[in-house]
Order: structure tokens, then sequence, then C-alpha cells
């Protein structure tokens, strides 16, 4: 059974009933609390019954219809009758069984003195009785606890058991960190470059649904196979409920954190999830069908989409602030979010164009007075850190260099963005990557399609360690120092280690903890120095050992920053996803097979976690890598289990992290 299902038998079958409406109540109110309900449906004496076409009236309750309620966002829901069809509002007046969810199988619910009145959310029509059917008109009913209902389609968590507490006696955080990650990305790029959602009205089925574009041959596959190296030619895109096609480690345009599987991280020990708005208005304007490009916007729909996703989480949770999926704008509250028991989620934004702050050929393209009101925006919508510089250099700083193939195609986008490929100098020491452009990845990309601006003169550049020239600029300093006024995190990752160093001089000088290298995106120099600041690391979710795609490893990341000088800062560690940014998911380590994750096993927090499961498909850690961020807590476990001799303290430091996070962002607004 669903946990929905499971609810919706013990609260209406086995304590008393329904969630009592408002009794005495002077207007009709939102009925929040219906989610998973099994109810028959009665207006005056006459109860909904099911006929040949549509759904009539009775005055025998004994062939009443049972109809099944599934939030849909707070006060709506979806409809089932007891074969599983969406009650619909037809053009034609009557209500109708449906094939899907859609516009017109939304219903707006709202209570009144043991009453309620449902509403077509697209057409406003109330329903009641229509030429003697149901239809459009103007009833209200009275609901009747049922049995035998349709169960919700829907995933389940595979974890049971009572966790931890996620704040010990002295109040401090228990629990891991996802530093880095994207689940608002069906909103970013313009909002069709990613195929799926985090959540939807319908819910799974709607959500995790396969997209055409992203077909055999569509544009979104061709991306795709730029992006991540797919296989254009064979992709079946099915989704829910075979999900064959996807989500798989390696897929990079396709929704990997639909928010059961956020809730089942969330289960087994997450307490933090830092969620990055992300946006690239050169990546936005390759795809066919887009919104606004204009980064800013693409953030701002983004900020949108994340708080609706909270209220879809408490409407599927059983009404406003009891979700567990909660977002926290100051530390404190991520304190009192994790005192709860639930997830505290932060909003920080990554893109490279933020206030319109690009360069162009060296010239900045905005002002001190377009940055301050566009902190002053970030801040209204609850961001607390972001990227001064992203993937092209821009009015504040130099970027870090992409290697290879994705490196080239990165180089042609800076030239897009600011009218120049990257300029960079031979260094020694600390520096930005190896050489960055070479014939043969420009060769690959014109195989899949790539074109350059009419006249380009491709750059030569040193072999060997390089270093952008570009640094820290005026601008940059004037908002590295307006975040620092402000308590807001700053993030290293992607600048060059140039601009990187600046921005650290800064903060020593002004002896600032506010500084983050969360996703394996820095040279360990920077990342030192930032250790000694008191700054937080986390290290991009690589598997544990050897995967066998020539990355680097999470134990061996982990153990080298313990190494260096400052190694011994370092009291909690993160983990930084990046799910749904364009980064591939750590692929099934190569020794899987020899030294497997066994299941079920016992989370970080002592809950009891079996494989989870995506309609018909069963996802193990051993055989698919992490293909979707439910399987971060077989990987956690998993991370654990092969650090060896290391385990109890790499188990020790990821349960701090998200106290080590919190203590930073306490010292930065200090």
């Amino acid at each position: 059974m669903t946990r929905s299902l499971v609810a919706g038998v013990l609260v209406l079958g086995l304590v008393g009933g329904l969630p009592a409406p408002a009794y005495g109540a002077a207007n009709w109110a939102p009925a929040n609390d219906l989610e998973g309900a099994c109810v028959t449906l009665k207006t005056s004496s006459k109860y909904v019954f099911k006929d040949s076409v549509g759904y009539g009236f009775t005055s025998t309750a004994s062939n009443a219809e049972k109809f099944r309620f599934e939030a849909t966002q707070l006060g709506r829901y979806q409809v089932r009758d007891s074969t599983g069809a969406p009650i619909y509002q037809s053009v034609l007046g009557w209500v109708w069984a449906g094939s899907e969810y859609g516009d017109r199988a939304d219903w707006t619910v709202s209570a009144a003195d043991g009453q309620y009145r449902l509403v077509a959310t697209a057409t406003g029509q109330q329903m009641g009785n229509h030429l003697g059917g149901l239809g459009a008109g103007s009833g209200t009913f009275t609901f009747t606890p049922a049995t035998g209902c349709a169960p919700i389609p829907d995933i389940a968590t595979g974890v049971s058991g009572t966790p931890a507490a996620g704040v010990d006696a002295q109040g401090r955080l228990v629990g891991w960190i996802d530093a880095h990650s994207h689940i608002t990305a069906a909103e970013a790029f313009g909002g069709a470059l990613h195929c799926g959602d985090a959540y939807a009205p319908g819910g799974a089925p709607v959500a995790l649904k396969g997209c055409a574009s992203h077909a055999t041959l569509g544009w979104g596959a061709l991306l795709e196979a730029i992006i991540a190296g797919t296989d254009p030619i064979n992709s079946a895109e099915d989704g829910w409920p075979t999900f064959g096609d996807w989500p798989q480690h390696d897929t990079m345009l396709h929704e990997a954190s639909y928010f059961r599987s956020l809730e089942r991280a969330w289960k087994s020990g997450q307490r933090v999830h830092n969620v990055l708005l992300v946006a690239n208005r050169v990546i936005c304007e390759l795809t066919p069908e887009h919104t606004s490009c204009d980064e800013m916007d693409q953030i701002r729909a983004q900020s949108t989409y994340l708080r609706k996703m909270q209220d879809y989480v408490d409407a599927r949770s059983g009404g406003p602030g009891k979700g567990w999926f909660r977002l926290a704008t100051t530390p404190q509250q991520v304190r009192q979010i994790a005192a709860q028991g639930k997830l505290a989620v932060t909003i920080g934004v990554e893109n490279s164009e933020i206030f319109g702050c690009r360069e162009i050929k060296g010239v900045p393209q905005c002002t001190t007075a377009d940055i301050d009101a566009g902190l002053d925006e970030l801040e209204s919508m609850g961001v607390s850190s972001f990227y001064p510089v992203h993937k092209f250099d821009n009015a504040f700083g130099g970027t870090r260099f992409d290697e290879g193939v994705t490196g080239a195609a990165v180089n042609v986008g800076n030239l897009i963005s600011t009218g120049h490929w990257w300029q960079a100098t031979s260094c020694t020491g600390p520096s930005d990557n190896e050489q960055p452009l070479v014939s043969d990845d420009i060769a690959k990309l014109l195989e899949l399609g790539v074109s350059l601006p009419a006249g380009t003169v491709l750059p030569v550049y040193p072999s060997g360690k390089i270093c952008n020239t570009r640094g820290l600029t005026e601008l940059g300093t004037y908002l590295v120092k307006a975040m620092m006024a402000r308590g807001m995190i700053i993030h290293i990752d992607h600048m060059g280690v140039k601009t990187a160093s600046a921005v650290l001089d800064l903060a020593e000088q002004a002896g600032y903890p506010g500084v983050t290298s969360v996703h394996t995106w820095s040279d360990p120099a920077m990342i030192n120095r930032l250790l000694g600041l008191g700054g937080f690391v986390a290290s991009y979710a690589f598997s544990a050992t050897d995967d066998g795609q020539d990355t680097g490893t999470f134990l061996g990341e982990w153990r080298a920053h313990r190494a260096l000088a400052n190694g011994s800062k370092i009291t909690g560690y993160g983990v930084g996803t990046d799910v749904n940014g364009l980064g591939p998911q750590a692929a099934p380590r190569l020794n899987a097979g020899s030294s497997p994750l066994t299941y079920p096993f016992t989370a970080i927090n002592g809950t009891t976690v079996t494989r989870q499961v995506y309609g018909s498909r069963t996802f193990d850690l051993n055989t698919d890598g992490v293909a979707q961020y439910g399987l971060y807590a077989d990987w956690v476990t998993d991370l654990i289990n092969q650090a060896g001799a290391d385990g109890p303290l790499l188990r020790s430091q990821l349960l701090r992290g998200a106290e080590a996070y919190t203590v930073m962002w306490e010292g930065a607004r200090a």
C-alpha cells in the first residue's frame, strides 16, 4: 500500500471517519485535509452513482460510487472513481470519467457546516445536478467514509522505522546535507530543456511522463547527446510507469529528484537540502521551445516553483505547514525545522549573468545600483547564497575552465556570452585546468551539429596547466563586500584561481567565514584557505570507489581534504549531488558485484530501507548507481560501508554536515 492509501485507511476507516469540516464557519474555507480520503458523495437525499456514461443520482446507499481524493495543490484535488478514472468537467456540462489527469480533472474543494463544495478549477463551474446527472450545478455534498476505493498511483519511499532525532540534546543538527542540487530544473533554461518535474498536479503519472521532444532524434535527445554523450537514436523516452529509458545515472535532461525520492532521502537521515536556482541564457536559446531566456526571469520562475512545491508537499501531507519539506531563510529556521524532524530547504543561485551582469569584450553590462537592487530581490526570494561567477566570464571575474569536449562547448558559450574566448596563460601552483580547447574537441562538437559564429578564429592555448587571466573586477569587489555585509554565503566554485584568491583575500581581511566549495570545482589551495576561514566544504557525490567513469571518488576527495594543512578544521562534511545540474550521478562501483550494498539496510539515522520502486521498475544501487535521488539514501550507507577503517569518522562527519553548514552560516550573519 502507498503511504497515502495507508493514511486514508487509518484515518477514515479506523479512527472515526473524515476530518471534520469547518462546522459553524461563517464562510467556505479550503478543504486541505482530504488527501487519500475514500468517500461517497451525497447531495440532499441522493447519492452519486456511476452510470454507463457519467454519474447520476440514486437514493440507494449501497449503489453509491466510491471516490478517492488526491491533492493537486492546497485545497485542490484529483478525484478518482472506483475504477481509478479521474472525473472531469466536460464541455457539455456533465461530469464524466476521464482517462488521465488534465486541467478539467482538477477540483477546488471547500467546506462549511458539514458540507463540501466542489468547483472545477479550470472553469469555475460548481458541481451539482446537470439535467438529471452529475455536472455543472449548484450542489453541496456530505461525504461518508467508504472502503474499496481505487489506490492512488504513487511511489513509496521504501523507508520504515523510527528515525533518530534531527537535533541532539544540545540543539545541534544531526544529519547529512546536500549542499548543491537543482530540484527546480524543470523551470530552468526557459522551461523546456528538462523533461519531467519534481512534483506535478496529477502525481507521478504526470510529473514523470516521457517527453516527445526528448525521444529518438527529437531536439531534446540531440541536445542530451551533446551534453551527456547519450544515444540520440535509441531514446524510447518511456517514463511512468516502466522507466526503461530514464532515469539513469548518466542522463542529464530528465527529472531525477521526484519529491517521493527526496522524501526517501529525508527519511533516511538528510536534514538540510540546499537548492540552487540555476540559469543559463545561452543554453536556453538552444532550445526551440522556451519562455524567457533572461537569467533573472529563469531564477524568478524557479523561486515560484519552489514555493509551490512546498505547498504541494503540504497538500499531500494534510494541509498548510504539515509537510516535511520546509523552506528556511535563516539559520534559526533551519534549527527549528530540524527540531521538528523535517527537512530544511535553503535557497541559492548559480548562473553566469546574475543581475544582467555580463561583460561584453571587457565592458560590464551592469552598475553598482543593479547589484544592490539584485541583492534586494534575491533576499526577498529567500536566497541565502549564490555564485558570483559560474560557467562564463562575467562582470565580476573570470571563470574556472572545463576540460575536453565539455570545455570546448562551454568555451563556445563564453564566446557567445562575452564576445571573446577564454583567455589563459601558463601557471604553476593552483590552476584552472589543462588546455581547454583543442581541434579534436571542436571536431566532435561540429559532428554533433554545433556551429560556430561566422568568421570565428580558434584560440591557441599553452599546453599544460593554465590559468584564466581575468581576476576579480572592481564590480566583483563591490559585490563580494555587499554579500558579506548582508551575511550571504559566497560560493567560490567555478571562479578561476585568480578570482577565487582575490575573494578569499577579502574574506580573510574581514574574518568572514561564509565561503563554500560544495561540488568539487575549486583548486585544493583555495579549499585549504577556505577551511582556514571556517568555511564549509562538500564533495561532488561521486561513487565511493572507482566506477569506471574516469571521475574522482568521494572517499578519495574526502581523504585529500582531511590531509590539507587546515583539514583538521573539518568538523562536518557535506555532499554536493548536483542533481539535475547537467552533470552525471554516480555509476555503480566496479566492485559492486563482489562487495554489494545489501538490502534491506539500516540507514545513517537508524531507519530500515528497502529498494525503491518506480511503477514497474525496481532500483538497486549495485546495478543502477544513483539513477534518481532516492538512491542517495543507499549511496550514503554504501559510502560508509566502503570507507573501511575510516567508516566511523566518515559517518560522524556526514552526520555533522548539516550542523557545520549552519554554524558557518551563523558566523556569516553574526
